[in-house]
């Protein structure tokens, strides 16, 4: 035998002796001893730990008592035998007990005890430990740690709506159907959803509908109300218990959400009655429905919690809000209960939306303990993590009530559809939740296209899945929950680690991937808060706004709580232009600083996602697709700001009334548009829309009626008009005849009849009387009215009751209601004026076109503030306009093809009130 085959002989030899010894190795064994009637959280958590083990090769049983030999995890509460036993037998002394849904891991003499505070707990322990074992590929040879979650609650929302209205419904009017949510019946996406949660040590699941009763319960006194058929009645029982039986074993708390006062739309025929009219007052058959439906519901499921919103489908604030709740909600809840025999009380939510949430709250708890309040972190949007002012006054009152207040990171419309996953803006927000607001729960929205779940916007095929997309913003916000205190640098290693493991390149290229993220996160919310219009969902921010928008924002329903409680301390466009005019010194955050900052901050986001990309050598589609996102935010910061420079020079011209400033306007409008067509080219092929509410609720830029203008191309075409109006109308200001320029002609009366609600009629011009119990004269008023004839108002009725008047017309019409401006007026103290619907707290605000401002300023009353005009459109037939409590005028009717000025007409002594629409129209 040559050397060389006996060397091969012998490697042969070597090889077969080490396979053999290696097969009569047995696996590494463990036994997880669980107690023999645990509840079904503590089995699922130890069935986590099986699995992780199992992965890594040990042979695992699950048994109630422990063995004699081999490595043994003991699982269970603080107060089982089994673990009681554990503590004392390995002198085991814990550094802190953990509080509610804490645990504790020690090594002991044969392995490991886990123990938990409550079920929660050892599911918290079991979940902590598996991520152990699977991130180090073996079972922790010594560990001894305590945690515990900051938060009370911590949970995630799905909404069970669509980005459209159904034919014949209203606004949130979503039955429960395969055709309507094929989604909601798919068993096994469901599990991957409660996993995620679980996986991210979420406590809650809320689930958003206006009307879900009709879909889950039957009511025996109003079996009609029921709004699906049997089978699909049926699917829906099936599939409700299953999720609040899946997500029980991973702790999770499912919240059914619904909207006050909104009912069937087979009982609202039956009965003759609208399925939603915020002016309605409370209804006996309707409050008895709605008090039958939740008796049954907590029936039917009464571990499910439930989540009221007194405000939007029914008035605001007011003594129904506080009837609706205290009488109706809870006794319901309380029938339910007794009906079962049962005596502990599910949690009951009270949404502080568009209610008095103290006085609500004030009545309520001495008849029902168990209750939570919810308010929004930054209305719809991301705006900041310094919030404060009065909606940092009501967060705290609700906080200091003596129940938890959750914080709810509600709708996110300022940054839909580009991915957002800045772990320090969304760290300093939970901190902020807990130090400025005093709260301790979360309640998570979608990052993006809420209406559209489980999809997300991007152009995929298959769609892509948001809790695939956006899982770094779920596991964001949910580490931070549980622990906001984490240190910077431990934090930018943690993500970077997983970002790198995300798309397998280096650590120093996750992180690199994080600052792109990081840079990229500051560039919507410093937008808004410093030149947008609201931070409610009628905005599309990423779509961009009209000049006018920025030049007279108050015209399109300024929302002042985005720059008082919102936003740092700082300037509107409007108040800086004025400063500088005045050369007086500015104040903290001003457009400048915001149109500087985002451009800087969109360049250093592609900067850094660049630095990352060659390292990239998994989910390279989706990497390319987040690498596109930060070119889209690049280029809408730079957009903004040209637009932002443009502004400031088109306001200047507001005091100086020198076309010159115009004129310095245009280069940064046209660069505007220019990144603006960059942006278009960006998206074109990556999204199939901007925003998933997509119905006329939607205002700004422009209106989405009919879901329409939900993307950058549809905007381009009135964003070039906008420049080429502005340029031609600087033209006419230069012509002689820009001095005759012709006034627009007179509104004419539409052909109609009053039926109802009228105290008379008055033709308006100086001396008109427009209240039937006030001499109250107009003096002034906006030429176009001159000779409409108007409808006479008791005002102490109006103050009193509200204001409903109903007529007949053969043609489209649409009515001139005039809302008197209260900026800066004081009320007198026996009657109070109507204030113009918000789509912020009302989603029917602009069901008649009413959103927008028409004629400002337009008539005149001694001693009463001026009047803006907003207009009503009504189809042909016989029709009913309804107006919440409040005084305010209704100055004609006329055609709907009949256009309503859109301009200032000036009739105000108060600032610079100079309207600059027509600039661009």
């Amino acid at each position: 035998m040559t050397t060389l085959r006996k060397a091969s002989f012998w490697i042969f030899l070597y090889c077969l002796s080490a396979i053999t010894t290696l097969a009569a190795t047995p696996p590494r064994s463990v036994t997880l001893v669980t107690p023999a009637k645990a509840h079904v959280r503590i089995g699922f958590g130890a069935t986590q730990v099986q699995k992780a083990l199992q992965a890594k090769g040990y042979q695992v049983r699950i048994a109630h008592q422990a063995p004699t030999t081999g490595t043994i995890i003991t699982i269970g509460r603080m107060q089982d035998a089994l673990i009681k036993a554990g503590i004392t037998g390995n002198k085991i002394q814990f550094s802190r007990k953990p509080g509610k849904e804490g645990f504790a891991i020690n090594t002991t003499k044969k392995g490991l005890l886990l123990a938990g505070t409550d079920d929660s707990g050892v599911l918290y322990g079991c979940l902590e430990l598996a991520d152990r074992i699977k991130k180090q590929g073996k079972l922790p040879a010594t560990i001894n740690i305590t945690d515990q979650p900051q938060m009370v609650m911590r949970g995630a929302c799905i909404g069970v709506q669509k980005p459209l209205l159904l034919p014949g419904r209203g606004v949130y009017e979503y039955p429960y159907t395969p055709q309507n949510f094929p989604w909601f019946y798919d068993k096994a996406l469901w599990l991957r959803y409660l996993d995620s949660l679980a996986d991210n040590r979420m406590n809650a699941l809320y689930l958003w509908n206006g009307h879900p009763f009709a879909s889950l319960v039957r009511v025996k006194e109003y079996p009609y109300a029921v709004e699906v058929d049997e089978a699909t009645f049926k699917k829906n029982e099936e599939i409700f218990k299953f999720l609040t039986d899946e997500a029980d074993k991973r702790g999770i708390w499912v919240i059914q959400m619904f909207y006050n006062i909104i009912v069937s739309k087979p009982f609202a025929e039956k009965n003759d009655l609208k399925t939603q009219d915020r002016n309605r007052h409370i209804v006996p058959i309707i409050a008895d429905y709605t008090r039958k439906s939740i008796a049954a519901f907590v029936q039917k499921y009464p571990h499910v919690g439930l989540m009221v919103a007194l405000g939007e489908a029914m008035e605001g604030v007011g003594q129904d809000d506080i009837d609706w709740f205290t009488k109706t909600i809870i006794p319901g809840v309380k029938d339910g209960l007794k009906a079962i025999g049962q005596t502990e009380e599910p949690p009951i939510v009270l949404r502080a939306h568009d209610t008095d949430a103290p006085a609500v709250m004030k009545a309520a708890l001495p008849i029902y303990k168990n209750l939570y309040t919810e308010a929004k972190f930054n209305g719809e949007a991301l705006t900041t993590y310094t919030p404060r002012g009065p909606w940092a006054d009501l967060h705290r009152t609700l906080s200091r009530i003596g129940t938890v207040q959750i914080e709810n990171v509600h709708i996110l419309a300022n940054l839909e559809p580009f991915r957002y996953g800045s772990a320090d803006f969304i760290q300093k927000s939970v901190q902020a939740m807990h130090n400025v607001y005093e709260a301790n729960g979360l309640h998570l929205y979608p990052q993006a296209s809420y209406w559209d779940w489980p999809y997300t916007a991007d152009k995929a095929d298959p769609r892509l899945l948001q809790i695939d997309r956006d899982w770094i913003w779920y596991k964001e916000w949910s580490r931070y929950a549980w622990n906001a205190d984490r240190a910077r640098p431990e934090e930018v290693r943690y993500w970077g680690g997983l970002l790198a493991g995300m798309y397998g390149c280096s650590q120093a290229q996750g992180e690199q991937i994080l600052k792109a993220y990081e840079e990229a996160g500051e560039i919507s919310p410093q937008i808004l808060r410093r030149v947008g219009i609201t931070d409610g969902n009628r905005q599309t921010m990423t779509l961009g706004m009209l000049m006018a928008q920025f030049t007279n924002p108050e015209k399109f329903g300024l929302f002042s709580l985005l720059y008082n409680s919102e936003a740092p301390e700082g300037e509107i466009l409007s108040e800086y232009a004025e400063k500088e005019w005045k050369k007086q010194p500015h104040i903290g955050e001003t457009p400048v600083t915001v149109m500087e900052n985002i451009r800087g901050y969109g360049q250093r986001a592609i900067e850094a996602i660049e630095k990352a990309s060659p390292g990239v050598k998994k989910n390279k589609t989706e990497f390319d697709r987040l690498k596109n996102d930060m070119y889209c935010q690049a280029a809408m910061a730079n957009s903004y700001s040209a637009k932002i420079k443009a502004a400031i020079s088109i306001l200047r011209y507001k005091y100086t009334d020198d076309v010159r400033d115009l004129q310095n306007a245009i280069p940064d409008m046209e660069a505007s548009l220019n990144y603006y067509r960059e942006l278009v080219k960006l998206t074109e092929n990556s999204y199939l829309y901007a925003n998933s509410m997509q119905t006329k609720q939607r205002k700004i830029p422009v209106g989405g009626n009919d879901g329409k203008m939900k993307t950058w191309a549809e905007l381009l075409p009135v964003y070039e008009k906008e420049l080429a109006n502005f340029k031609k109308n600087i033209d006419s200001l230069r012509s002689p005849a820009a001095k005759n320029k012709k006034a627009s002609p007179n509104l004419t009366n539409a052909n109609v009849t009053i039926t109802a609600g009228a105290e008379g009629s008055y033709v308006i011009g100086n001396g008109a009387q427009p209240f039937a119990d006030t001499a109250a004269t107009i003096t002034d008023f906006a030429k176009e009215l001159q000779g409409l004839k108007g409808v006479k108002l008791d005002r102490n009725k109006q103050y009193r009751e509200g204001t409903t008047i109903t007529f007949t017309n053969a043609r489209p019409v649409k009515v001139l209601v005039g809302y008197f401006n209260k900026t800066g007026y004081i009320d007198p103290a026996t009657w109070r004026y109507l204030s113009p619907s918000q789509l912020e707290t009302d989603a029917s605000a602009n069901d008649h076109g009413e959103a927008d401002v028409k004629l400002s300023n337009a008539v005149l009353i001694p001693n009463m503030p001026s009047v803006n005009i907003h207009t009503f459109s009504f189809k042909p037939g016989t029709n009913t306009l309804t107006l919440a409590k409040g005084i305010c005028l209704v100055l004609g009717i006329v055609n709907e093809d009949q256009p309503v000025p859109v301009y200032d007409a000036g009739l105000s002594t108060t600032g610079n009130i100079k309207d600059l629409r027509w600039l661009f129209n």
